[in-house]
């Protein structure tokens, strides 16, 4: 094939064939994969005896489309010999580097690049001087120096080098076999036309990787020696011992006495220095390819950076400290109280133990973030632990050593990354620990929450007493029920409650608003404005919760419309109103106010008050009767004790039937029927005791519940009406459904004076009852409804129902 070849002298216009991260010199064989389609096309176009292509590098390599300005202007004339396809559609190509070129000017772009080309020569010395002749013996020897010192490179090249006579093509043969060149610098290489520059330029790099090799082979050849093939991690590290010591680096003697001094200005407990100071001497004796030096040498680096002395040097203000808090929580008054007085006692005695405090309350009412903002105002490091899912007690104690990977517990990690022994340590989510085979959590916390023991904590891993007293831990939980009553001994509560709705409207336009425009890079109120009724609305109609996250969620709803709005070119000044709130969150998704009034039309229905972990909520008690004989039954998914508080009320309305003008026999002839609705939610607790009363006795005697009427209150079987939890959460609830009169028992009077203010309870009216016979008087209408206008109860579609009412 060779013989069809044409002469040099005879190329002005080639097509032009693009390879990634390649690069073809003169005289050289290259095997070319070709897979892209015009590559394709340009292959197979080419005539059996017009095999003549340019070779181009790709400045680019991730280019899947080169164009003209992607590749370098120098490039190969090539020959292709042999075309071979592949399974995979693609062809292995073998091409001949011919003569440099230049591309003059691109002439076809599709379907594949064709080029003006220009043949390029070297630029050759007229006379061989001496130091031309030298330069050239020099390419030659490094080059056969580095043949024989690398592992990749035949020994037959040393031959070939010999043999070739011609400086240029020496050049070129040399640059196409170094596989230490890169991609760039080979390009560089082919586009050097003093031949002179070029044997120079290839000069320092034969120099450089005779350089390396040479520092390889003395690597190999002083670990050598002490190789065996059962001993391949001891060889790496001392192959890694060889290269610090070329590198000059410290030697281990130093490194232990680094080590020395560390420990003696860590201020440690003179526990964990002596034990420090024993592991060190046992460190000092290993060999670094003994197994159990790394675990030493990790668990001194441990106790050398743990603050063992180090605390916050910032004093105590109390007045910045309130202006911090009031800042970045609207109300909360109980907590922020709480937190100033433990500042105020701190002032007097420095050396006081940090608190165990634990927030309890709904989710998104700010609990984590208080504890954030408690850390601010006081000026201290704030570490955080979630709790959520954690069934290893070794999360909080740590591993022993003599696991592999052991690390101390979190709480010890934690204080290393506060690098204060008095952070602010919240563990968040702690009622939603676990407990399974490999330890009990809640178990492992009791030591580090008790003010009493946590100044000797233990850690598993360190195995030495680290004080943890100046420690403020902070706890955050949803419900307590599933907190052990051992660790609950141990904190004190702080009860953050469900917010109001003018309590919400505050905080959207304290902190809400500002926070969100700002994410979403709109100004506020240059180009959007929220009012008081629409904030209102989106209360009322689009969210049911006691905290803020569903508010926060809606108002970002908004402003991503809006924010639209002025990236399309638009500015108006947009302001959220109830009449175009629709238009951005859509219909409303509660409607309380109609479904309270529509499911209480018909007797048989009473309006309950529920407390869950997310706040409070209405809860509907219906009851039907029918004709049969002393059948009971009660649905709706409810627990035991809810089960228990309809018998008892069942009991109570029998007894006293004929005070209601009610057959005796009634359930002699009956069957009732109670259904709490939302059947796949389960429910339990007693508190919805006077509603099952209520409802009974409104089905029995055809007497509707007054309209807009909710109750709640643990019954007896004598006909007291018992006090209940969560009153703040209840009555928040019911106003939010519209509810105007509320029935509580008489003992909770100082639960509502203390925990709702006027505002909260402004538009409602509530009775304080001791007995049943007090509730069934005031909520049921004086007059039954006449027989024709009693039908089944509409269905009404749940806007909500409540997850779980308790106590």
């Amino acid at each position: 094939m060779a013989t069809k070849q044409k002469k040099p002298a005879e190329f002005t216009e080639l097509p032009v064939l693009p390879v990634r991260d390649t690069v073809l010199f003169p005289n050289a064989i290259l095997p070319l994969t070709v897979g892209r389609e015009s590559s394709l096309r340009l292959v197979n176009e080419l005539k059996e005896e017009e095999r003549f292509i340019a070779v181009v590098s790709q400045r680019d390599p991730r280019v899947d489309n080169p164009q003209a300005v992607d590749l370098y202007q120098i490039g190969t004339a090539a020959y292709i010999h042999k075309i071979i396809k592949l399974p995979n559609q693609s062809l292995f190509v073998f091409v001949e580097g011919l003569q440099r070129l230049a591309l003059l000017e691109v002439i076809q772009q599709e379907p594949y690049l064709r080029a003006r080309v220009k043949q390029l020569a070297d630029t050759i010395p007229t006379e061989k001087t001496s130091d031309f002749e030298a330069l050239v013996r020099s390419v030659t020897s490094i080059f056969q120096q580095v043949v024989q010192l690398s592992p990749t490179l035949s020994d037959d090249l040393q031959t070939v080098v010999m043999n070739i006579d011609d400086p240029s093509r020496l050049s070129d043969f040399i640059a196409a076999n170094l596989p230490s060149l890169s991609s760039t610098e080979k390009q560089e290489l082919l586009e050097s036309l003093d031949l002179k520059g070029r044997l120079e330029r290839l000069t320092r790099i034969l120099a450089r990787e005779l350089e390396v090799l040479q520092l390889r082979s003395k690597i190999q050849s002083d670990v050598q020696d002490q190789v065996t093939q059962s001993q391949r991690e001891y060889y790496l590290r001392e192959q890694m011992k060889a290269i610090q010591k070329e590198l000059g680096e410290s030697d281990e003697q130093q490194e232990i006495e680094e080590l020395r001094k560390k420990i003696e200005a860590a201020g440690m407990s003179e526990e964990a220095r002596k034990e420090a100071l024993r592991e060190l001497s046992r460190l000092a004796k290993m060999s670094p390819a003994a197994a159990d030096y790394h675990v030493t040498r990790t668990y001194l680096d441990w106790l050398v950076v743990l603050p063992w002395t180090k605390v916050s040097d910032a004093r105590v203000d109390l007045r910045k400290a309130k202006e911090v808090l009031d800042a970045d929580h609207y109300d909360l008054e109980k907590v922020k109280e709480r937190i100033l007085d433990y500042l105020a006692v701190l002032q007097l005695k420095p050396q006081l133990k940090g608190p165990i405090l634990c927030f309890v309350g709904p989710p998104g009412v700010g609990k984590t973030s208080l504890g954030k903002s408690i850390a601010r105002a006081l000026d201290r490091k704030f570490v955080r632990m979630s709790l959520g899912g954690i069934h290893d007690e070794a999360e909080i104690r740590g591993h022993r050593r003599t696991y592999i990977g052991a690390l101390p517990g979190q709480i010890i990690q934690g204080i290393r990354r506060a690098e204060t022994r008095d952070p602010i340590f919240m563990l968040d989510e702690v009622d939603k620990i676990g407990r399974d085979f490999r330890g009990d959590p809640s178990s492992a916390l009791l030591e580090v929450l008790d003010p009493e023991q946590n100044a000797h904590f233990r850690d598993n891993y360190l195995d030495v007493q680290f004080d943890l007293s100046k420690v403020l831990f902070i706890c955050t939980a949803n419900v307590l029920d599933t907190v052990p009553p051992p660790l609950l001994d141990r904190m004190e509560v702080l009860e953050l409650q469900g917010y109001t709705e003018e309590e919400k409207i505050e905080i959207a336009f304290q902190h809400l608003i500002p926070k969100q425009t700002e994410e979403h890079g709109i100004k506020s109120p240059e180009q959007i404005e929220f009012t008081r009724d629409a904030l209102r609305d989106v209360i009322r109609h689009y969210t049911r919760e006691a905290g803020c996250r569903n508010v926060e969620r809606e108002i970002a709803t908004v402003c991503r419309k809006q924010a639209r709005k002025i990236a399309e070119g638009s500015t108006e000044r947009l302001v959220v109103t109830p009449d175009n709130l629709r238009d951005f969150l859509g219909i409303p998704r509660f409607r309380l106010e109609t479904e309270l009034v529509e499911r209480t039309r018909q007797p048989g229905v009473a309006v309950g008050l529920a407390w869950t972990p997310t706040g409070g909520d209405v809860l509907f008690v219906e009851a039907n009767v029918m004709k049969g004989g002393k059948g009971f039954t009660m649905t709706g998914h409810v627990g035991q004790v809810m089960q228990e508080s309809m018998q008892a009320a069942l009991a109570w309305v029998r007894a006293h039937a004929a005070d209601y003008g009610i057959d005796a026999d009634f359930f002699q002839s009956s069957d009732i029927h109670i259904h709490v609705p939302a059947g796949a939610i389960p429910k339990d607790g007693p508190s919805a005791g006077v509603t099952m009363v209520t409802a009974l006795l409104s089905a029995l005697t055809h007497r509707p519940l007054r309209e807009r009427v909710a109750m709640t209150g643990e019954i007896t079987l004598s006909g007291q009406v018992l006090p209940v939890g969560g009153i703040k959460e209840k009555v928040l609830a019911a106003k939010r459904a519209g509810v105007r009169e509320i029935f509580l028992p008489a003992d909770n009077e100082p639960n509502v004076q203390e925990d709702l203010g006027a505002e909260m309870l402004e538009g409602l009216e509530l009775h304080y009852v001791k007995t049943i016979r007090e509730v069934a008087e005031l909520a049921l209408e004086k007059n039954p409804v006449p027989v024709e206008a009693r039908e089944p109860a509409r269905e009404v579609a749940f806007a909500h129902t409540p997850d779980a009412p308790a106590n």
